[in-house]
């Protein structure tokens, strides 16, 4: 622990470092790291420098981040450098080193029962993890832990607590869905064969410098967590009667998880029957395209237009769920709605404004220059009617206490609107749009 309190990482919301190891008195400059690669029979030497790079050697070439340290050193596309390390003179991981480093940081924090609790948390995951019973838990409980609803600002936060206590979520928590069931475990110890120099990959991953990773996935629309198929050898009568009986308007055919056959469509069923009295199930299976839960749904939409369905595999490959173009327009119109709400509650406001109030008159109230109406914002509308000569001019019979509280709330949750993750908005927050809108909209004619 530093006396400026650096070492604080749990509260900063940060990845621990070699550094802080170096600064906490938990290594030294000069200390030699060893990986060993015992299913290939290859070991690598290193040393930690006194400005807390990891030199390997004898090339000589150094890295801030014990994984890209590691991956570059073996020539793999993926390792997790923290146990990859040992450090030799104590006969350890690196990782080990940095627990000690996280139970001294969080012992000597004052905010006991937010950052000692998460920690407690996380370490008791990773001890699960490390006997083979790694835990299990859904997104939404997940997030609880840091207090927070969905995948918003608090992600990075989130990732660095699970990477300080050597934990990934599989499949990765960022690209499903709420409430998918995620199991917090540690990362394969030889996750990849050894990549070529030219493709391994530039990003200091352990540090949180990875690429950034602002998108929507296959996996965010709906989760994959099974789903109803038909073997290749069975019946046109049984795919129709599974297919009415769950209303659904395609059907998979797999002969295995893992070794999908194609589909069923009510279309390609009627095609069938028409060009083929006596048709059988072969007759009606079309090709089905499948995507990785993780695949930006950007780069699917195509496939989706023409053929208005993909099977979705999990994280072991194995097809699990079904993605339609229904599946889209729901999540558009879930994304959207809250924006349109917004939209119209930004021109009503300042609607109003501009009708009962003049410019000199709002300027002061702003606290900020402004030039014309078109320049306010949210929290300058809560600003000036917050006033009350300027209440009192627009003449509503409403409680101003109340409806600066509830604008107040709104403004909260057009900035989190306005700051993209892939999580909707909930169903209460649309509605309190929903009616703040029909509210301004019935006394907007008393201003």
């Amino acid at each position: 622990m530093t006396a400026d309190g650096r070492s604080m990482y749990l509260i900063d919301g940060r990845r621990v470092t070699v550094p802080d190891l170096l600064e906490a008195g938990l290594l030294a400059p000069g200390a030699k790291l060893r990986f060993e690669r015992k299913r290939v029979g290859a070991t690598f030497d290193a040393t930690v420098t006194a400005a807390g790079k990891i030199r390997i050697e004898p090339d000589g070439e150094e890295f801030r981040s014990p994984s890209r340290a590691a991956m570059v050193a073996a020539g793999m596309r993926a390792v997790d450098g923290w146990r990859a390390w040992v450090v030799v003179a104590e006969q350890r991981l690196l990782d080990s080193v940095r627990q000690d480093f996280l139970d001294q940081a969080i012992s000597a924090t004052d905010r006991q029962t937010g950052d000692q609790r998460v920690h407690e948390r996380l370490r008791q995951a990773r001890t699960r993890a490390d006997q083979g019973d790694p835990e299990r838990i859904t997104v939404r409980d997940l997030l609880k832990l840091w207090g927070v609803t969905d995948r918003g600002d608090q992600v990075g936060r989130i990732e660095a607590g699970l990477a300080n206590h050597g934990l990934v979520t599989s499949p990765g928590f960022r690209a499903v869905t709420l409430d998918t069931v995620v199991t917090l475990t540690t990362p394969p110890e030889e996750p990849e064969e050894p990549a070529a120099p030219d493709v391994l990959p530039a990003t200091e991953d352990d540090e949180g410098g990875g690429d950034l990773d602002v998108r929507l996935t296959v996996g965010n629309l709906k989760p994959v967590e099974g789903l109803a198929f038909i073997g290749p050898n069975g019946s046109l009568e049984e795919a129709i009667t599974t297919m009415l009986l769950n209303d659904f308007s395609q059907l998979a055919v797999l002969s295995g998880p893992r070794n999908p056959r194609g589909a069923v469509t009510w279309r390609s069923i009627v095609q069938a029957m028409h060009s083929k009295p006596g048709a059988r199930l072969a007759d009606a299976i079309v090709h089905a395209e499948v995507v990785a839960y993780d695949r930006d749904l950007f780069d699917v939409l195509p496939t989706l237009q023409q053929q208005e369905f993909v099977l979705v595999t999990d994280e072991s490959r194995a097809v699990q769920g079904i993605v339609t173009t229904s599946d889209v327009a729901r999540r558009y119109g879930e994304m959207a709605t809250p924006f349109f709400q917004l939209g119209e509650l930004d021109q009503t406001l300042r609607w109003i404004i501009r009708c009962e109030l003049d410019l000199p008159a709002v300027r002061p109230l702003c606290g900020r220059p402004v030039d014309s109406f078109d320049h306010l914002t949210f929290g300058d509308y809560q600003r000036i009617l917050e006033n009350k000569d300027a209440w009192n001019r627009i003449g509503w019979p409403l409680d101003r206490p109340a409806f600066i509280a509830r604008l107040n709330e709104i403004r909260q949750i057009r900035n989190s609107v306005m700051h993209f993750h892939p999580d909707p908005i909930s169903e209460d927050t649309v509605e309190k749009l929903r009616h703040f809108n029909s509210l301004l909209h019935r006394y907007r004619t008393r201003a």
